[in-house]
């Protein structure tokens, strides 16, 4: 029956959250059953795209590339694949009407992995995080409003601003592998090899610009998704916060984490915060 093949798929999809990101698993836990499993969709398609471009070292990425995204655009128009991840996120694509620059923007980001190395310009930047982060948080604010237009117009730019920023923390967090494993520099402004404190501060004041930004918007989303969605915006505010606190000389070095029972503290916090109306 294609309704077991369908609940297969979307417990694939499950897992690959959580075993790929316990922060994003956790926070997905806070949106309501209705909205879960298509978040869960969106995020097994992007990260199967991004592992292609990031991991598989030992083998030939863009043809593994080429033809994920061949049966991406397969699924889409037949409504199906044999592909457990593309066939969950195929379904959420028409369930609410997603729009193809949206994943089409993403995957074009994603390609750009295979090759290009450093980010010389603002515009070049600011394009690749629109591909990579910010359409990812359009694709779930599609959810999110289930449909409503006006809402989603309404809550575009935030939606995109909190994109931006959880993609420039990770950015942060991952200089070390992206520089020196992956030979990867994405702020064009940083010299990466010689950061120091003025470019580093420079980074996080931008960041924390967008996230000034995007909650106002996570303070006018639907009931159904505003508290998980400020869960994960919490955890990245705190991971920003030990980046800010950390030595660019140390960043280089190590990757920051928000150990387990910080993460606990932030969830109890953004609980009490959510029932008081203080988001």
């Amino acid at each position: 029956m294609k309704s077991l093949f369908d609940s297969v798929s979307y417990k694939c999809s499950k897992t690959v959250t959580q075993s790929y990101s316990t922060s994003f698993s956790s926070a997905t836990k806070m949106l309501a059953p209705s909205i879960r499993q298509d978040i869960y969709n969106i995020y097994g398609f992007v990260r199967f795209a991004d592992e292609i471009v990031d991991s598989f070292h030992d083998y030939s990425k863009k043809m593994l590339f080429d033809d994920f995204e061949r049966q991406m655009y397969t699924a889409i128009n037949d409504k199906i694949s044999l592909n457990p991840i593309l066939n969950s996120f195929q379904e959420t694509v028409h369930k609410y009407h997603i729009e193809p620059e949206l994943y089409k923007a993403f995957m074009k980001s994603m390609r750009l992995d295979l090759s290009k190395k450093v980010y010389l310009s603002d515009d070049e930047y600011k394009e690749y995080i629109y591909g990579s982060a910010d359409v990812v948080g359009l694709m779930c604010l599609r959810v999110f409003v289930k449909g409503n237009n006006t809402q989603y117009e309404n809550l575009k730019d935030s939606a995109m601003r909190l994109g931006s920023a959880f993609q420039k923390v990770n950015f942060l967090r991952d200089l070390k592998a992206d520089f020196e494993g992956l030979d990867r520099t994405y702020f064009p402004n940083a010299d990466l090899k010689n950061l120091n404190e003025e470019s580093k501060q420079q980074i996080i004041a931008e960041i924390e610009l967008d996230f000034n930004e995007a909650l106002k918007g996570i303070s006018k989303l639907p009931i159904e998704a505003r508290f998980g969605v400020y869960t994960a915006f919490l955890y990245y505010q705190k991971l920003l916060k030990k980046l800010k606190k950390t030595p660019s000389a140390v960043l280089k070095e190590s990757r920051i984490r928000v150990p387990d029972y910080q993460k606990l503290s932030l969830l109890a916090q953004g609980y009490l915060n959510y029932r008081l109306n203080l988001i």
